[in-house]
């Protein structure tokens, strides 16, 4: 959310560094104590780099497996630490690797995601069966 500048009553949007930051530490935390987390990342415009005042952060989290239906799967994760809103998209491994190549979203997630986490003896590539 925006700051209030101590010497000013200016408010002022996060930076992209300082968003990254509060992602890796978010992330690190989430890992800590949800094992079923394969890979974390973002996309959109703090991954692209056209970020600007009032812009949201888009995460995506990749689970082994969840019993929770897609639509709701979200609300289970908590991102109200970091310091702009933030759109959680959250994926088992089936669903993920089920995404089909030529689908727009995939081809968006893996040309700008930022890979923040990642689970021990996973693939490098998330795209990867």
């Amino acid at each position: 959310m925006p700051v209030r500048l101590s010497t000013s009553s200016v408010l002022v949007w996060p930076d992209a560094s300082a968003v990254e930051q509060a992602i890796r530490k978010w992330a690190a935390g989430i890992a800590s104590i949800r094992p079923e987390v394969v890979r974390i990342g973002y996309f959109g415009s703090y991954a692209r780099g056209n970020w600007g005042p009032g812009s949201d952060v888009d995460l995506i989290v990749i689970v082994r497996d969840s019993e929770v239906p897609f639509d709701r799967r979200a609300s289970g994760w908590d991102a109200t630490d970091l310091p702009v809103p933030a759109d959680i998209l959250v994926y088992t491994l089936r669903e993920w690797s089920g995404l089909p190549a030529e689908a727009r979203f995939r081809q968006t997630l893996a040309k700008e995601a930022i890979w923040v986490f990642q689970a021990r003896n996973e693939p490098e590539r998330p795209f990867e069966r």
